[in-house]
């Protein structure tokens, strides 16, 4: 039975952290995709990065409708391929940046290629709000926040709640 996994939060080091490719047979990596999806879902979010639950691996589970288990998508080592020239500037949040939403400018759509949770290459397109939900999950990957593609005014105008979250310490 899948469980709620602990979210982290702004200030921890795990969200900062570029995670390693996954090497490891893809059978062992179930449980913690089931509990990725299960907290994913609790925590009523349509993207989770595994550094949002503390574990450092090149792993995101996605669902553009979460209410529909048959539209999950289970990423393992996803890497973008191809972007399109145009973007679009959307509002934001994130489960690991509570209280926080802001204006980040995205690609339209999106090509990533990734294992499955059997290990099979795949390659997506992405378009529209899964195209958002990819980019914002692999920054995740590389240890970049949404915070950071916020503009200069935006995160000056957040810093105390930044600083709130992280317990008083700067990040």
């Amino acid at each position: 039975m899948a469980k709620r996994l602990g979210m982290r939060t702004y200030g921890d080091a795990v969200l900062r952290a570029k995670t390693e490719r996954i090497a490891e047979e893809r059978s062992r990596l179930a449980p913690l995709f089931a509990d990725m999806a299960e907290t994913m879902r609790a925590e009523r979010g349509v993207g989770l990065a595994a550094p949002q639950v503390g574990v450092s691996k090149r792993i995101a589970v996605m669902n553009p409708e979460p209410d529909n288990d048959e539209t999950l998508i289970r990423m393992v080592n996803p890497r973008i391929v191809a972007v399109s020239d145009e973007l679009e500037t959307l509002e934001e949040g994130c489960l690991s940046v509570p209280g926080i939403r802001g204006e980040v400018a995205r690609h339209v759509w999106v090509e990533v290629s990734y294992e499955d949770e059997k290990g099979v290459e795949r390659k997506l397109r992405a378009e529209g709000l899964l195209a958002r939900i990819v980019q914002h999950e692999l920054d995740h990957l590389d240890g970049v926040l949404f915070i950071d593609r916020l503009s200069l005014a935006k995160r000056a105008l957040i810093k105390p709640k930044l600083k709130g979250l992280a317990g008083g310490k700067e990040r």
